[in-house]
């Protein structure tokens, strides 16, 4: 079991964990998850690295289900059952000139770790946040450390631009760019792909497609990427956007909807005094 060191709540539905891992840590690299379950009846779910040090790991937890719940309700001291990592291969990280790093939601933690990456190897760091709202923008502080321009954008108007992909237009138009990350929700990635697949700047997204086991058996996470089938967890997470096949990964990931509302529906109903907690 590993012992949560620090819980922080950085927005609605959105919550930093800090767990004891420290041979996990040992080995982490931006672009690597970790699989957590909670609890015994809890799923397990895979979590972007947001940032280790030598006695643990950083994840940025999304409130979106019952297993997500579980793990937002743990308080500093409390336990999460599995911890296995870390998973996927690493990001290549070398010196490319001027990258971008689009970011959004959970994907701002592994976002940052990516940055501080392609800074360290000598690159010209770009990074772009896209936000539901203002309080969705966390870690701005850190982000600024480690790029040499941080655009900010919100979906409620509080930002110059609504979404990320105003912003990186305007900067594929204005300079050349050698290459571009984008970690977060999949419409976003879709997105970002989409508006550099014109330019034929190379881009990375991170995918996090439905997993189990997390190491290529079970085949839940598969993935079309060039015509070819693909496992998010040890062929991935991260792909070429301009190769993934953008509507078979949004079906697959929309597979369960309704069993997941109604099992938190249910959660929610039977463990109604948690949230009096939170």
């Amino acid at each position: 079991m590993h012992e949560v060191m620090e819980k922080k709540t950085l927005a609605p539905g959105l919550v930093l964990l800090r767990i004891r891992a420290s041979k996990v840590a040992a080995s982490a690299r931006p672009g690597q998850f970790i699989i957590v379950r909670a609890d015994e009846f809890a799923e397990r779910i895979p979590l972007s690295l947001a940032d280790w040090d030598e006695d643990s790991v950083t994840v940025i937890v999304q409130d979106v289900g019952v297993s997500t719940r579980k793990l937002c309700a743990l308080a500093e001291g409390d336990f999460v059952l599995n911890l296995a990592g870390p998973l996927g291969k690493p990001s290549r990280i070398e010196k490319y000139g001027t990258v971008a790093v689009v970011s959004g939601c959970f994907g701002i933690g592994p976002g940052f770790v990516l940055a501080r990456a392609l800074k360290d190897a000598g690159n010209r760091v770009i990074s772009i946040v896209e936000s539901r709202n203002k309080d969705w923008a966390f870690w701005l502080d850190r982000l600024e450390e480690v790029s040499d321009r941080l655009i900010v954008s919100s979906s409620d108007g509080s930002c110059e631009y609504c979404n990320a992909a105003a912003p990186l237009e305007e900067i594929l138009a204005a300079e050349k760019i050698d290459r571009v990350y984008a970690v977060g929700c999949t419409f976003m990635m879709m997105e970002v792909s989409r508006i550099t697949a014109a330019s034929a700047v190379p881009t990375r997204v991170n995918l996090m497609p439905l997993m189990v086991d997390g190491t290529g058996m079970c085949g839940a996470c598969r993935c079309s990427v060039g015509g070819e089938v693909k496992f998010g967890c040890v062929d991935g997470p991260e792909f070429d956007g301009h190769k993934v096949d953008w509507s078979i990964l949004i079906e697959r990931m929309r597979s369960y909807l309704d069993e997941e509302t109604l099992a938190l529906d249910i959660w929610e109903r039977e463990n109604w005094h948690l949230a009096l907690q939170r």
